[in-house]
């Protein structure tokens, strides 16, 4: 799938407009952070910000954009679309509280002990662009935000497409590992097919719009509606679409309209402004009222949810709000959740409402991001070709003594749920790629674990000597029925890596480097930085020399936090 050019300038761009946009008075809050995993505490900048799409913006232009966002949120609205009632609680918005899910690494496992590793597949991609969102404010992010498959997943790659029925290919690719060199990394790639939007089912879409108080920002309501708008220009006259809004209480704002109405539908967008306490949970049941209400038999029936999560009227515990996706997903509608927003974003919520509503998540962080996820991966976002994928690797304890799975940390199974179809794992949709990666420790190498004093396992042998591993994919149609397998046995061959394994090699490192960089050694950002850098390729987009941009700054941020530190401490003594 593509990206128009222009979409695709650098991060330093972003930079020069944020700084535009807070002279414009559209400055973010500076507020200490009470999240349960706290951002870092340096001075966030400006946030990236781009609400033109002109590969060419005048600063000029853009001081307009910021003044007319201003007034998009503020203006008086028509009567049928006024803000909710109930007003935010003093000092709502300067509160920053982010949440971001605190989950351990994978650990280490010996082949001896346990060679079956088995996981839910997963194609979110939110984690990247929430990080670099933060990044560009002028913060390294909390641990919690980085999910290592997120950040891989980001970026396209050179997957061989399914020649034989399935709806996806499988790639695998073994080469040494950049930050030790005594483990090699595995990568498995999954790609399914695409499919033009014209080609889809028709869609019933529900746009399910956050209009609370906490909107009512630069980084919210207005980007928001610009997203979605993106979107109602790839509307088809099959196509139906509705519009609920929540604040204080939930509303129906647009009953479900043909997608030929564009100007009603755009209208109905256009008047939305913001205000309120957050009823999130009421205005997710209404939503799914909607969706039920126009449901279409064999078609795409999905709630697309855009707020920052920050519920705080009405059920807002977490659990419950999972279980509510759970149970309506049982009805045959899924539930996309959009991000948006800064300082009280709910992550944890988003990425797992998504995941309970058999949906994807995505962050927004400008409508460059909007335009790919609603526009160019549109099918993706929309179209489900296989539900409930599950991915399982056996490793031969003959070959390989220890492994380590990079990422999927929320996405771990039981062995014994592999073939067990009544548990719920990823989807993935048209176009949708998927990458896996193992660091493995050949038999005979150096590993993380000692030697046990009474296991010693070199006697171990198999049948299958020129095998390393065999990998299993379990997936289901989307109509359902029984699962399906695929197996591909993987080899020993271990080449010089491809650039694509080189380049998703550096984003895995940069991801554990944003944390505690346990496994990555001595091995710095500007290894990483250069690691990337010597593997863009083509990099028709951009999107890889961006990647290189966000390496650079924070190997600047890192800098910049260890010179503020001794000087605190010098202040100190």
């Amino acid at each position: 799938m593509s990206l128009p050019l222009h979409f695709l300038r650098p991060a330093a761009h972003g930079f020069a407009i944020g700084l535009l946009l807070a002279v414009a008075g559209c400055g973010v809050s500076s507020k200490p952070d009470s999240a349960v995993v706290a951002p870092s505490s340096s001075s966030p900048a400006p946030a990236q910000g781009e609400l033109k799409t002109e590969a060419v913006v005048s600063p000029e232009a853009v001081m307009a954009d910021a003044v007319m966002a201003k007034r998009s949120v503020r203006a008086a609205p028509m009567a049928s679309f006024a803000p909710m009632s109930e007003a935010a609680p003093p000092g709502y918005r300067d509160e920053q509280r982010e949440q971001y899910q605190a989950l351990a690494d994978n650990p280490i496992h010996s082949v001896a002990e346990a060679p079956v590793s088995t996981f839910s597949a997963d194609v979110d991609t939110g984690a990247y662009a929430n990080v670099r969102r933060l990044l560009n404010q002028g913060r390294l992010p909390p641990e919690g935000a980085v999910r290592l498959e997120e950040m891989v997943n980001y970026f396209p790659y050179d997957y061989a497409l399914p020649t034989d029925g399935s709806p996806f290919g499988v790639t695998t690719e073994l080469a040494p590992s950049p930050w030790n060199p005594h483990t090699r990394l595995l990568r498995i790639g999954i790609k399914a097919s695409d499919r033009a939007v014209a080609s889809l089912a028709p869609a019933n879409l529900v746009f399910l719009v956050d209009v609370s108080g906490s909107m009512d920002r630069r980084e919210g309501l207005p980007l928001v509606k610009s997203t979605l708008k993106l979107l109602v220009d790839q509307l088809r006259e099959q196509d139906r679409v509705s519009l609920v809004v929540y604040a204080g209480e939930s509303r129906v704002v647009l009953e479900p309209t043909s997608g030929r109405e564009k100007a009603k539908i755009r209208t109905a967008i256009d008047q939305l402004t913001a205000g309120g306490s957050t009823a999130g949970a009421s205005g997710i049941e209404l939503a799914y009222q909607m969706a039920q209400q126009a449901f279409i038999p064999k078609g795409i029936n999905r709630i697309l949810l855009a707020t920052d999560g920050d519920f705080n009227v009405g059920i807002s515990d977490f659990d419950s709000l999972k279980q509510m996706a759970v149970d309506k997903r049982k009805t045959g509608i899924s539930l996309t959740t959009l991000g948006f927003g800064v300082d009280n974003y709910n992550e944890h919520l988003m990425e797992q409402l998504a995941d309970a509503g058999d949906g994807n998540y995505a962050y927004i962080d400008n409508l460059r991001e909007a335009r790919k996820v609603l526009v160019d991966q549109l099918g993706s976002t929309l179209d489900v070709v296989a539900k409930n994928v599950k991915l399982q690797v056996e490793f031969n304890p003959a070959q390989v003594s220890e492994y380590r799975l990079l990422g999927y940390e929320n996405r771990a199974l039981k062995r014994e749920d592999f073939n067990n179809d009544k548990v719920d794992a990823g989807e993935i949709g048209a176009g949708h790629t998927v990458t896996a990666l193992y660091e493995i420790v050949p038999k005979g190498e150096k590993g993380w674990l000692e030697p046990l004093r009474y296991g010693d396992s070199s006697s171990v042998s198999s049948g299958k000597s020129g095998e390393m591993a065999m990998l299993r994919v379990r997936y289901q149609l989307p109509e359902g029925g029984n699962s399906r397998l695929i197996e591909r046995p993987i080899g020993l061959s271990s080449a010089p890596a491809s650039d694509d394994l080189r380049f998703a090699a550096a984003v895995a490192a940069f991801s554990q480097q944003l944390k505690d960089g346990r496994y990555t050694g001595s091995f710095s950002l500007k290894d990483t930085e250069a690691l990337a850098r010597g593997a863009r390729g083509e990099d028709r987009f951009g999107l890889r020399a961006e990647f290189v941009q966000l390496v650079e700054l924070a190997q600047s941020l890192r800098l910049s936090t260890a010179s503020n530190q001794v000087s605190n401490a010098n202040r100190i003594e």
